[in-house]
């Protein structure tokens, strides 16, 4: 439904009506791009190219001014030059391109280009209407001659300042200038001597050495490609002193050497202490600042009242130019630039206007109607001054048109109501102000068409069972037609349930099963007639490897055969390959590929790898993969082979059958040279978890048959698991089935309470008896309950879910509540009582009188006046004080204003809230709480927070480009709390265990850069670099300047004083690298750290694992401070499965890879999607096995040392659900992903970054 906004003050009653009426216009109809259904459908002209409307054209080559239009009939074209009809028939030199409104203008056989320059306009009409391209302006490319003139020899005083006029010729359009010597040498520019934007060449003052080349100004032509030279400037230097290079070169001043005067800066441009420039919106702003002094100024650009525009600004000529580029309004204020040198400085302000040109908010779009229905064309532009809007209609202004009573003018918008055939036309809006305008073509067109059906007839669409399909049915039509599904050309129209009919006429399926197979015809519907069509739909079954390949490890020589048996539809052809390695398995002499396998005759150690198996059909693929190990040993040294899982145990007897008790005897499978340790008896019970195995009891592996405790009234079977050293075994084949007797329960339900879900009820939960528990048929459950009274009577109801709700109870009373036990055989012993409660409501009264009392920058004290309690309606839980930072006293710094909130206990008054951030507007409401919920809320407190100090600068990098400097490169603090006054840099040398004396560099507030000349190669050095509002000193950030290519070094990747965390500060890397391994009375390990890294000390897991040292790299490597990595790798493993969780920084949408290698060598990996959490459950583990894990990017490689270890359980009873691992603590650069993890590196994470000014 279309709506539109008015944005008048005032209404009139007609104004209201006519803004309801825009409510009902209906949706207009959309033409398919369908070739033959445009080829039959008349359709207005529309303009498809058109030249830009600035046209400069070069003189020696033919004019094309282009005009193409399409439409049904073919249009016509026609034009206007300045405004008049321009016959081309009658000019020879003009002629128009077939089927085309494009002006050719031949010059061939002669004629000036000059001649046709005006401005031009192309029509194109056909019997619907007339489209209008733009005004195009067409102008003849000018390179005029540099005039003759003479240059006399410029005398000036060495230290002056000096401008050298370039004056260029006019031309079209303006030519490129640059300077170089008479001998075609460019003149070497830098801030002394440098280039305007107006073409001049500036000296801020005239050296001796400028005398030795003269200077000529060059203009290069865009069309012509030509280059014009002035007469060279030579210039004559008078100096108070001669010109000795040997003593200049020795001397730390060169002017005081020269003799010249040291001055201050002045402006050379613009003049004065102001200007003004005007720029229009969307195009590149660029300010220029040109000043003269000894030495040579330094130029800074700053902005009135806030930061340069982030993003979009950039420094050219030696900072002397300022470039904003795609201007908007926003960015309209005042920029000055500061000139300085040591002997002052000056400034010059800037005063920019942003206007614009029109540009367009909403488009005029085509329009497709069908008789009697109504729609509306909107036209609406921006632009400063405001544009004006003006209608057309086919060329016409609107006001002059034929009067149409359907049609209706509201400023920007055409209200089109009960159309009809024959009303057809091209509506043009032009948006004008006085820097420009927009014309924009629409047509309204009014068609008639009955239904047709796009699709191709009697589709087959295939889908394998229980995958979402969907049946396309594209249509058109004018009115847009009604589109309804049926299957097998009866029934009701579908839609709903399995389901769903869109309106772009596909009907989709959320699962398609066999049922949903057939034929299915799509109607479409309107007045003028019908169409439909049909699609048969066929469900395949899904192709699936019931058998697939088994890691295996096999001698050499032997025959191994890999399974791939596979299940698929038999309508479909199926295609079994294999792969070795991930690549295309090569079937040679050796190996035969059947239906159900692949065997391999003679294996050799080149065959051992990964095979997959890959069954595909046209419509799926599943595939299967194993581990092939070759064994390169002499088949008779029988314990050199590796130890594998036990068989599994066999013939299970069920034997000595009692009534609470049976014998179970099995005889173990072979041990596969590892003895077994223990066997695992499971049972399952075929009444309330069929299918189901639970743990039973756990016996040595010296043992094969054991006495197993019953429950009455389960139907058991038995089977065992064998466990050794290196895993379990498969479960043996199920005993027979042992049915017990039955008895009246022994325990009542646990975990017995009442609590309200609603305000009138009380909801009365339990945990049920398992299997094992309920002792008899037809479990129930009686329960009962009264009000806290001893003379009040006791309700009673009688149920078999866990669960029971009592309704119409007063709000939050105390009730005494039983829950027994019983089946067929009887009740369970008497219950306990416990108590509960009815449901609560929420509280009625706010909390009064709050007061707020500004602790500091970041803390608040609170004090209010508790409610009542008969107005909590339930358990009073706590007071919360709700909280938001409603802006920052900064300017231009966005803030989040998610509510936040602090409990306080019930008996409480008063409090503190903090965490708060600095120099910020907060708002504050009170409420207190019950178990419902909040209740209402007290008035609005608003209060301001001091400034703060900042916190530590975002980065501080580090670079030495040679052995004489070190560049220092920061940023702001993410937090500056305050108003920025300055930076404050310590820094001091150091060589090994000597330390130089602490030097000391103040900066402003704006500058984050700072180059320090070394006082020697050799030592290293320690910056401290901080912040400061005027409140003080915020936090430093420490950085060491990296070691010299030729120190013989290891490197360590960089850490932070908070591992866990992803934006901690990186410290410097020490030049070695110690690891070392310290016992303790648990199995974890300690890895040592650089001295700048503190790890919190952590509670001794329960789980072995191992870190093994790490290789000292053999290369040196740039530190990267942006570097990603991945952290808290666990794991939590059950005896089949493992759930791994990490966490990282790595941008979003990156995928990983979660690779896992068990204590026999098979290797498996498995990608990983991006999502939130990180996380995958690797399954068909093996129980009892051990398995190393790694976690990396999917574009990296996994690190041979940095991985977890974590073993699956046996399955025994009370054994842990999984186990925590604890892996190496490493860093991700240059591109390498590296697992990290560890509870020992783990810490709360840090808040989220908040932008900084500017």
């Amino acid at each position: 439904m279309s709506k539109m906004v008015l944005h008048r003050p005032h209404l009139t009653c007609a104004g209201i009506a006519f803004a309801l009426y825009f409510q009902h216009l209906v949706s207009a109809i959309e033409v398919p791009l369908d070739s033959n259904i445009q080829s039959e459908l008349p359709q207005p002209p529309t303009i498809t190219k058109q030249s830009v409307k600035d046209y400069i054209v070069d003189p020696r080559d033919n004019i094309f001014i282009e005009c193409e239009a399409k439409g049904n009939p073919v249009p016509t074209f026609s034009w206007t030059r300045n405004g008049k009809f321009f016959n081309v028939a009658k000019d020879p030199k003009v002629s128009m391109r077939r089927r085309s409104g494009t002006l050719v203008i031949d010059f061939h056989s002669g004629g000036r280009p000059e001649d046709y320059e005006g401005e031009y306009q192309c029509f194109a009409r056909n019997d619907y209407g007339t489209a209008l391209s733009s005004k195009i302006h067409l102008q003849v490319s000018k390179s005029p001659l540099w005039p003759k003139e003479k240059v006399d020899v410029i005398e000036v005083d060495e230290g002056a300042p000096l401008s050298l006029q370039c004056n260029p010729p006019p031309g079209l359009p303006s030519p490129v200038i640059f300077w170089m010597s008479s001998s075609m040498e460019p003149i070497h520019q830098d801030k002394r001597v440098s280039q305007g934007q107006n073409g001049d060449l500036y000296f801020s003052n005239v050296m001796l050495q400028d005398a030795q080349t003269d200077y000529s100004c060059n203009a290069r032509f865009h069309f012509t490609h030509t280059i014009q030279q002035k007469n060279p400037y030579t210039l004559k230097v008078k100096t108070k002193k001669p010109h000795n290079e040997t003593s200049l070169r020795n001397h730390t001043d060169m002017y005081s050497a020269r003799g010249v005067t040291e001055t201050t800066p002045s402006f050379m441009y613009p003049y004065g202490t102001s200007s003004s420039q005007m720029v229009l919106r969307g195009v590149d702003l660029l300010l220029e600042c040109i000043a003269s002094g000894v030495p040579a100024p330094d130029i800074m650009w700053y902005k009135k009242g806030g930061e340069l525009p982030a993003g979009k600004t950039k420094l050219e000529n030696f900072n002397k130019a300022l470039r904003i580029s795609n201007v908007s309004e926003e960015d309209s204020g005042e920029y000055f630039c500061l000139a300085s040198n040591k002997m002052g400085s000056i400034r010059h302000t800037i005063s920019v206007r942003v206007k614009a040109a029109p540009y367009w908010l909403d488009e005029p779009q085509n329009l497709i109607l069908a008789p009697g229905e109504d729609g509306r064309l909107v036209c609406r532009a921006n632009g400063n001054p405001k544009p004006a809007i003006q209608w057309l209609v086919n060329g016409e202004p609107i006001e002059a048109s034929p009067p149409n009573p359907s049609r209706e003018v509201a400023g920007d918008t055409i209200v089109f109501r009960d159309t009809q055939i024959g009303s057809s036309a091209v509506y043009q809006c032009n948006a004008s102000n006085e820097h420009g305008y927009l014309l924009a073509n629409a047509f309204v067109s009014v068609l008639d068409v009955p239904p047709r059906i796009l699709a191709p007839r009697n589709q087959l669409i295939k889908v394998i069972q229980y995958n979402r399909t969907r049946l396309d049915c594209p249509f058109f039509g004018s009115p847009i037609p009604t589109l309804r599904w049926f299957k097998n050309g009866q029934g009701n129209t579908l839609d709903g349930g399995n389901y769903k009919a869109h309106e772009n006429g596909s009907l989709e399926m959320n699962m398609a099963r066999k049922e949903d197979q057939g034929i299915y015809t799509c109607v479409a519907t309107n007045i003028l007639g019908k169409a439909e069509a049909q699609v048969r739909l066929e469900v395949k079954d899904p192709t699936r490897i019931v058998r697939g390949p088994e890691d295996q490890v096999v001698k050499r020589g032997s025959m191994p055969r890999l399974h791939c048996r596979v299940k698929h539809d038999p309508t479909l052809k199926l295609t079994v390959t294999w792969l070795k390695d991930d690549a295309p398995l090569y079937i040679g002499n050796r190996m035969k590929k059947e239906d159900d396998g692949l065997t391999i005759y003679g294996v050799a150690e080149k065959d051992q790898g990964d095979y997959t198996c890959v069954a595909s059909t046209e419509l799926d693929k599943d595939s299967a993969k194993a581990y092939l190990t070759v064994l390169a040993v002499p088949a008779n040294r029988l314990r050199d082979l590796p130890k594998e899982r036990p068989d599994r145990p066999r013939d299970l007897e069920l034997t000595d059958l009692a009534e609470r008790s049976v014998r179970l005897t099995w005889i173990p499978g072979d041990d596969n040279n590892s003895p077994i340790t223990d066997y695992i008896v499971q049972f399952e019970e075929d009444r309330f978890q069929p299918g189901t195995w639970h743990n039973h009891s756990r016996y040595p592996g010296s043992v094969n048959s054991a006495v197993l405790s019953l429950s009455p009234y389960v139907n058991y079977q038995f089977r065992v698991i064998a466990v050794n050293d290196v895993g379990s075994s498969l479960p043996s084949v199920p005993s027979e089935r042992y049915q017990t007797n039955g008895a009246r329960p022994e325990i009542n339900p646990t975990g017995v309470q009442g609590a309200g879900t609603q305000k009138n009820n009380m909801e009365i939960t339990w945990t049920p008896l398992n299997a094992t528990q309920a002792y008899g048929p037809n479990l129930r459950y009686i329960v009962r309950w009264r009000r806290r009274d001893p003379r009040g009577s006791w309700y009673n109801e009688t149920v078999k879910t866990p669960r029971h709700v009592v309704w119409n109870t007063p709000i939050y009373v105390p009730y005494e509540i039983k829950v027994q036990a019983e089946n067929d055989f009887g009740r369970a012993p008497e219950p306990d009582t416990v108590i509960g409660y009815s449901g609560e409501d929420y509280p009625k009264a706010a909390p009064t009188d709050v007061r707020i009392r500004v602790l500091n920058s970041t803390a608040i004290a609170l004090t209010w006046t508790r409610v009542h309690l008969d107005t909590i309606q339930g358990q009073l839980k706590e007071y919360r004080a709700y909280f938001w930072r409603d802006s920052s006293l900064l300017k231009n710094l966005w803030v989040s204003k998610k509510r936040q909130y602090v409990s306080f206990p019930g008996d409480r008054n008063r409090g503190i809230v903090s965490r708060l951030f600095p120099y910020s507007n907060y708002k504050l409401e009170m409420v207190v709480t019950n178990g419902r919920g909040d209740g209402p809320r007290s008035e609005i407190k608003e209060f301001p927070t001091p400034e703060g100090v900042p916190s530590s600068p975002r980065y501080l990098r580090i670079r030495q480009p040679n052995l004489e400097s070190i560049n220092l490169e920061w940023d702001h603090p993410e937090h500056p709390n305050g108003v920025l006054t300055g930076y404050n840099l310590r820094y001091q040398a150091f060589n090994g265990s000597k330390t130089g004396r602490t030097l000391v560099e103040n900066f402003s507030p704006n500058q984050t850069r700072f180059t320090l000349q070394r006082t020697d190669p050799i030592s290293r050095y320690r910056f401290f670099l901080r912040a400061r509002t005027q409140v003080g000193d915020g936090e430093t950030i420490v950085e060491e300047s990296p070691a010299l290519l030729n120190e013989a070094a290891t490197w360590l990747p960089p850490t932070a004083v908070d591992l866990a965390s992803p934006t901690a500060t990186p410290t410097t890397p020490t030049t070695t690298t110690t690891t070392t391994t310290t016992t303790a009375t648990t199995t974890d390990t300690t890895t040592t750290t650089p001295a700048a890294t503190t790890l919190p000390a952590t509670t001794a897991a329960s789980t072995t694992t191992t870190t093994e040292r790490a290789p000292a790299a053999t290369t040196k490597q740039e530190l990267d401070t942006n570097g990603s990595s991945i952290w808290d790798i666990r794991a939590l493993a059950n005896s089949n499965w493992a759930n791994i969780t990490w966490s990282h920084n790595y941008s979003a949408g990156t995928d990983f890879v979660v690779k896992y290698i068990t204590s026999n060598k098979t290797e498996k990996s498995i990608p990983v999607k991006a999502q939130t959490p990180s996380s995958v459950q690797l399954a068909n583990l093996t129980p009892g096995m051990v398995y190393k894990l790694w976690v990396f990017p999917i574009w990296s490689s996994p690190s041979e040392h940095s991985y977890i270890t974590f073993t699956t359980s046996s399955g025994e009873r009370g054994s842990s659900p999984g186990a925590r691992v604890r892996g190496m603590s490493l860093r991700v650069h240059g591109g390498t992903g590296v697992v990290v993890g560890g509870d020992r590196a783990r810490r709360s994470p840090r808040p989220p970054a908040r932008p900084c000014p500017g």
